[in-house]
């Protein structure tokens, strides 16, 4: 059947293939222990959960405003408030379906065709492809391991062209688990202004950091200059609700406008039983947050604890999120010359899976995720290293 090239040169989310495979095996009888995908296995807290159940007893299952509810976009606007001191009103934010639709919306109404989009790698596995499908050219910026896998105001000027529309940052990141602090944020963020580069704040971890610095966001920056920041968050990491699809943005209004004008032709709203839970979610207790963090610190030092013993093994430790992105290409030879055949090997033999580093634009490592509960973490790395040094 015949597909467009566009659409033909895009590829499928290496994360999500992975997890397919994963549970293709497990359905053969195969015990497979996943760390590919980016998912807490925390259940979403009960209140939100009683707030859905009450918006079907309700009826409310008709068609909302496609940007959301008032009281929804209220309640995201004064999550920055609360959280970051802004002064936001709810004709500043958006709420999609996912981080996903929030990212790909402002991408489409920023980007003419062949404008370029600086992304820092190791990147988020979608952003280059969601450049593409927006007519967009992806470049990569690069940090390695060694330098924390950060990069600086020097390389984004380097990278820099006439071209260069906007920039996609990612704090903590994923894959890497890498926070800037605000000093480094602020500077790219002057940056970016100075030389009229519009910038894409991706903050869907800012909730999950471990650091004593605390969450970092460039909502206080967008509050200065709404022209050149957009924030995008969501409610999948921090409260557990990957499987809602609730994701929202802070932009200038005029922005806002425009991404409501791609999302009613595309989605409409998001389902209005998953707003009235994400209302709950940002209006309610957030006491949940807290043992989440302090698991994940946990499972995260733990994790560190066996992958630092690795021989020959680079692994930054990640100040948030929930990945470890170890450099493993001293140990390249003839078993594995790359991550995608080490990631192939891991799931063959040691019955893990993996996602390989190449995905995210680091062919010298591979992601895990330490979602997971302690002794499967534990388990899973142990058979990692026996294979690794068989």
């Amino acid at each position: 059947m015949r597909i467009s090239t566009k659409i033909s040169q895009v590829k499928p989310s290496a994360t999500l293939a992975v997890s397919a495979k994963a549970m293709e095996l497990r359905a053969q009888g195969r015990d497979i222990i996943s760390l590919s995908v980016g998912e807490p296995d925390f259940d979403t807290p009960q209140h939100i959960r009683d707030a859905a159940k009450q918006a079907l007893d309700d009826g409310f299952t008709r068609y909302t405003q496609v940007p959301g509810i008032p009281e929804l976009r209220d309640a995201v606007a004064q999550y920055f408030n609360s959280h970051y001191g802004t002064n936001a009103k709810a004709d500043c934010t958006i709420v999609t379906n996912g981080g996903k639709q929030a990212l790909y919306n402002l991408l489409l109404c920023l980007l003419n065709p062949g404008e370029e989009v600086l992304i820092p790698g190791p990147y988020w596995v979608s952003y280059p492809a969601m450049v593409e499908l927006a007519d967009g050219v992806p470049v990569t910026v690069s940090a390695p391991a060694s330098k924390g896998f950060k990069i600086d105001v020097e390389q984004l000027e380097a990278a820099r062209t006439e071209k260069t529309r906007v920039l996609i940052l990612n704090s903590p990141s994923n894959p890497t688990g890498a926070q800037y602090t605000e000093a480094e944020l602020f500077a790219i963020a002057e940056w970016a202004v100075a030389h009229d580069v519009f910038i894409i704040s991706d903050e869907i971890y800012d909730q999950l950091v471990y650091g004593s610095a605390g969450s970092v966001s460039l909502s206080s920056f967008w509050e200065k200059h709404p022209e050149h920041v957009a924030v995008v968050n969501g409610l999948s990491k921090s409260f557990a609700m990957t499987g809602w699809r609730i994701g929202y943005a802070l932009a200038h209004p005029d922005l806002i406008k425009a991404m409501s004008r791609v999302q009613s032709q595309s989605t409409s709203n998001i389902c209005s039983i998953a707003q009235r839970a994400a209302l709950a979610a940002l209006t309610g207790p957030t006491d949940m947050l807290e043992d989440m963090r302090q698991a994940f610190v946990r499972r995260r030092d733990k994790a560190m604890a066996i992958v630092s013993g690795w021989k020959g093994v680079v692994c930054p430790k990640p100040e948030g999120a929930f990945y470890l992105f170890p450099d493993v290409s001293a140990l390249y030879g003839e078993r594995f010359a790359d991550s995608a055949s080490l990631c192939t090997l891991l799931l063959e033999e040691a019955g893990v899976a993996t996602v390989p580093g190449v995905a995210f634009g680091d062919d010298n490592c591979i992601r895990f995720s330490y979602a997971l509960a302690d002794e499967t973490v534990e388990k899973a790395l142990k058979k990692i290293e026996a294979v690794l040094y068989k």
